[in-house]
């Protein structure tokens, strides 16, 4: 079961990372698009998922306090509803196009690695 949870933080780092630079450098389609929030909202949002990204990954390879994974999962659960929650008043086609389809399932898994972390798999610390 270790070993589907770190394949799983793995793919979710990379995900968050590209999708959390693309809000943060890239921002202009996505403003003009979804208007409800301003240029900063979509740079705080992408600094977020790429500071989640690399805690998914670096406290837990490194052990050192590795419940910060299982914080950056639950924090990215929550974030990845919400932005799905407000891709989700343009448009609830299901089609792969929809960026509302790919939050949800992203938030899926960032559920699931939190619940894996904090119950079914808990990281241990070197000094534990």
């Amino acid at each position: 079961m270790n070993i589907v949870f770190w394949g799983l933080q793995a793919v979710l780092a990379l995900l968050f990372l590209a999708g959390g630079s693309y809000k943060a450098f890239s921002f202009q389609q996505l403003a003009s698009q979804f208007s409800e929030l301003p240029h900063g909202g979509w740079r705080a949002l992408g600094v977020l998922e790429m500071a989640g990204g690399v805690l998914l990954i670096v406290p837990a390879a490194l052990k050192w306090m590795p419940s910060l994974t299982a914080h950056a999962a639950a924090v990215l659960t929550i974030e990845t509803f919400a932005l799905a929650a407000l891709y989700a008043r343009h448009s609830t086609k299901m089609t792969p196009e929809n960026p509302m389809i790919w939050a949800l399932v992203m938030g899926v898994l960032a559920a699931f690695v939190a619940y894996g972390r904090y119950v079914l798999k808990p990281l241990v610390s070197a000094t534990a």
